[in-house]
């Protein structure tokens, strides 16, 4: 007879988790495997990565949910290797050989590399991805894809904020170009892999894709998965970032205690400050997070607010919540 489960019994937890993604994993999967070893109640990640990519992926726990989209529509940079010469159904490594051509390494120099760099810096169009989770008529895109069909997608724009190229080998010595890019939400890695490599007259596809940052948030200030199950449950709440970590943007404003609970309410405040679209909004006594808003003609307007027990808990738990940020003075 099967030992019964032990019931995991769930905590409020507020803060972000920086989290390494392994390959091959779904960012769900890595959301839950990390879910359960915090014990959380509520979380949510900040925009998906593919399995095959690893790298950056912020999970939001309680409190912070609700800044996760300020997260997704951040720029994030990217380290690729596409493999000339090999084109695919997918644009990566997992699809069919569609085409093989040729390489001529001696057309690729220093000036041609340049001269593509500069070609897709900047906003670009790109027709997305067929093996991709985007929805036409109520379906997504990779289904019909899975069916055999290929369906009409509209051009996207997006913006390649940086991108630097260079020639260099798989493990296999096969030629492949290195890319370091900066780009817009909504940006295919795969697709500008497979853009150049029709531009270069070889043909590409994607066979390593890492994110190395997104919205400031470096990979170096993440951990594993298998880092954070070695570690011991206070250890494990140690890592957590303040929900303000995906807020580095925003300008910052501290109420005392009185203007605080009016905001807290939803009421605008008054005061001198330079208008802001986006503000992080502290309370002064202790210095904790309320919420965000944006400031509007002298008018400090609420958008996204933390509720009271949401804040007391941060208190309690998160005591390092306190005294995160510089103080910027009503």
């Amino acid at each position: 007879m099967d030992a019964p489960r032990t019931r995991v019994v769930r905590r409020p937890v507020h803060g972000v988790l920086l989290i390494d993604k392994p390959l091959g994993m779904t960012s769900n999967q890595a959301l839950q495997k990390a879910k359960w070893l915090l014990r959380a109640e509520k979380a949510g990640h900040t925009g998906t990565l593919d399995p095959l990519a690893s790298g950056v992926l912020p999970l939001c726990f309680g409190a912070a949910t609700k800044f996760s989209q300020i997260q997704l529509e951040a720029p994030k940079t990217y380290e690729a290797v596409a493999l000339l010469g090999v084109t695919t159904s997918t644009g990566d490594a997992e699809g069919e050989v569609l085409e093989r051509k040729p390489v001529d390494l001696a057309a690729l120099g220093p000036e041609r590399l340049a001269a593509v760099q500069a070609q897709f810096t900047g906003p670009i169009r790109q027709v997305p991805p067929m093996h991709s989770a985007l929805k036409k008529d109520g379906k997504a895109l990779y289904e019909y894809a899975r069916a055999g069909l290929t369906v009409e997608r509209a051009p996207r724009d997006v913006t390649i904020h940086a991108l630097n190229l260079a020639l260099t080998q798989t493990d296999q010595a096969q030629a492949a170009i290195k890319m370091i890019v900066t780009c817009s939400k909504g940006t295919y890695i795969r697709t500008l892999g497979e853009d150049i490599g029709a531009v270069l007259g070889c043909g590409a596809h994607l066979v390593f894709l890492r994110r190395l940052d997104t919205g400031g948030i470096g990979v170096q200030r993440c951990l594993t998965l298998e880092q954070l199950e070695a570690l011991d449950d206070g250890a494990r709440l140690a890592r957590l970032e303040p929900p303000d970590v995906l807020l580095a943007a925003h300008a910052r404003v501290t109420l005392d205690n009185d203007n605080a609970g009016r905001f807290l309410s939803g009421m605008r405040r008054r005061g001198h400050w330079e208008d802001a679209a986006a503000v992080a909004v502290y309370g002064d006594q202790p210095r904790v997070l309320l919420g965000v808003g944006h400031v509007q003609g002298g008018e400090l307007i609420p958008d996204r607010l933390l509720s009271p027990l949401e804040i007391q808990q941060i208190i309690e738990t998160l005591p390092r919540a306190t005294a995160c940020g510089p103080t910027e003075a009503p």
